[in-house]
């Protein structure tokens, strides 16, 4: 077993970190590796930052303000310093004991990600209802292949996060997003507990958020390297549709309809040129997209390992 990090953002638990960094230090003692425990303070209004301080062994990074939780959880990743990656809620509500498990799915299965499933969640009705109806239309939109994306309790290795920037509520999509770029997905059952102390950091607007989000890593996932295949395919679409009206427009004016009493012209012609927007726009999109990837030096593509003739296999 590789040397494991334990990452986990905190926002206002000032009544749990104690107790959480107990239950993590166990964990992490048991697996008999070395371990780091980084805790990341997203802004904390309350006593939350003085607790971090006093606890040991824990590497706190204090956030400058409220960035959210996947901004918490991406300096912590680009923090962490071993091979494996234990990401974790502060709530209490995953137990780090879980986390053995994880690592055993994922190297006798020689996976890069193992996902909890929260399979008997302890939470409020209202909170299993969005998030059923989130699942669903992820497994319809992201397809990233497991039950409960949104469970922070995850391995990974550390590997899956090069040029990998986190930002919005990406946090519940990352095994979507590493899935596209190439790596292998798993999960398993793990246990879930009530929250019994501060209060749930979910709201509406951040739900809505999320929504948003899996709209855009849908866009990414199916379009990113083509965008001209989608937004040139709607103007192209738009374009026929002008082509239909200006037949229209045409048997009208044949039949004696005064042009300006009926709508077909100015739709041919409105159509029309948002048809050509949409082209122009894919045009750009397109060029965009080759000059981020030139310019970043990164790849659509990722490779796992290379085999030569003579027998050796070089892992990248």
């Amino acid at each position: 077993m590789q040397p494991v990090s334990f990452i986990t953002p905190v926002y206002n638990e000032e009544a749990n970190v104690e107790k959480l960094h107990k239950e993590i230090f166990d964990a992490a003692e048991s697996l008999g590796v070395p371990f780091e425990i980084i805790m990341v303070d997203d802004g904390s209004s309350d006593g939350t930052y003085g607790k971090l301080k006093k606890l040991s062994p824990v590497k706190v990074i204090r956030m400058r303000s409220n960035f959210g939780q996947t901004s918490a959880m991406d300096a912590g990743i680009k923090a962490a310093k071993y091979p494996y990656l234990i990401t974790l809620d502060a709530d209490l509500q995953n137990d780090p004991a879980d986390a053995a498990s994880l690592i055993r799915h994922l190297e006798e299965n020689d996976l890069d990600v193992v996902s909890g499933w929260r399979k008997n969640r302890k939470d409020s009705t209202s909170k299993k209802f969005v998030s059923r109806v989130a699942n669903l239309l992820r497994s319809v939109l992201v397809k990233d292949g497991i039950h409960d994306s949104g469970c922070t309790l995850k391995v990974y290795k550390k590997e899956c996060f090069e040029n990998v920037d986190l930002y919005g509520e990406m946090h519940r999509f990352i095994p979507a997003i590493l899935k596209m770029r190439g790596f292998l997905i798993g999960e398993i059952v793990v246990s879930h507990r009530s929250r019994h102390a501060g209060k749930s950091k979910y709201t509406f607007k951040r739900t809505l958020k999320g929504f948003a989000d899996m709209i855009m890593i849908w866009y990414w996932n199916r379009y990113a390297v083509r965008p001209f295949h989608f937004l040139g395919g709607i103007g192209l679409l738009i374009i026929l549709f002008s082509f239909f009206s200006g037949i229209m427009s045409l048997i009208e004016f044949f039949h004696g309809q005064d042009m300006s009493e009926t709508f077909w012209p100015m739709f041919t012609l409105l159509s029309f040129l948002i048809g050509i927007q949409f082209l122009i726009l894919g045009f750009i999109s397109d060029m965009l997209m080759k000059t981020y990837y030139g310019q970043t030096g990164q790849m659509a593509y990722t490779i796992k390992n290379v085999f030569e003739n003579n027998g050796k296999e070089d892992s990248l």
